[in-house]
């Protein structure tokens, strides 16, 4: 990661993105290793159950899986079993798990000036392990992680911790995330909320819970944060097209 100086960020845009789903397509690959160690362990969620708790701490996720508590000897040999994996079932996909137009995207906002962060809800070693194996680690000037911030989202601590490493003023600011809690998180926070759907009836879910603009893929959310947007503004949400283009 490179070093941003203050003066440069704070009289640029700043850009902040959650990992899962906005620049990896990690949740299908962990949500098939979350699955097979709950039902080696004896539960059956359904996949509406599994996805439903992806992104958040281990131990919180495997407890409600499993019908554990957060200490309980169960859940922690489900964390143990999934970072003995997390290797081989997700790391391992290397640049495969990196979703269309990132590199490229996130190459544009650099050349155009942006500071570049990510704040996440994974522990600092797996998001800075995933980033380094997706080959995009180098294009962010920070990474705040879970363990590095006093709470986790929907608490706005990281995506703060980020703008205050790189100087940056929230109102100016961007975090770009695929859930409704990153969205609650953004405006929590201070910063505009870009929501990238994931399936039908997501856009609806991302606006309630507070995004400005609501895009189909990162290329359109590049084209967003390139072209810029008045900050208070709320009318392009799931349904409209940004006036840089159609960006829904």
């Amino acid at each position: 990661m490179t070093s941003v100086s203050a003066s440069t960020s704070v009289s640029a845009s700043v850009s902040v993105f959650a990992v899962d789903g906005v620049l990896l397509d990690t949740p299908a690959a962990m949500a098939g290793l979350v699955d097979d160690i709950v039902w080696d362990l004896g539960a059956s969620p359904t996949h509406a159950e599994v996805s439903a708790v992806l992104g958040k701490p281990l131990q919180v996720l495997f407890a409600r899986l499993l019908g554990t508590c957060v200490h309980d000897t169960v859940t922690a040999e489900a964390v143990a079993r999934y970072r003995r994996r997390f290797v081989t079932d997700v790391l391992g996909r290397g640049p495969a798990l990196l979703l269309p137009g990132v590199a490229e995207g996130l190459d544009r906002l650099r050349a155009a000036g942006h500071p570049l962060g990510v704040a996440t809800s994974k522990v600092y070693a797996d998001a800075h392990a995933l980033l380094d194996a997706t080959g995009i680690l180098n294009r962010f000037d920070t990474v705040v992680a879970r363990n590095m911030v006093g709470r986790g989202k929907p608490h706005p601590d990281a995506v703060v911790r980020v703008l205050a490493d790189l100087g940056a003023r929230a109102p100016r600011s961007w975090y770009v995330g695929g859930t409704a809690t990153d969205m609650r998180t953004a405006r929590a926070a201070g910063v505009r909320a870009v929501g990238v759907r994931r399936s039908v009836g997501s856009a609806e879910a991302l606006t309630a819970a507070g995004a400005d603009h609501v895009v189909a893929d990162f290329a359109s959310a590049t084209a967003l944060l390139l072209h810029g947007a008045p900050p208070t503004d709320r009318s392009h949400g799931a349904g409209r097209p940004h006036p840089a283009g159609a960006l829904q």
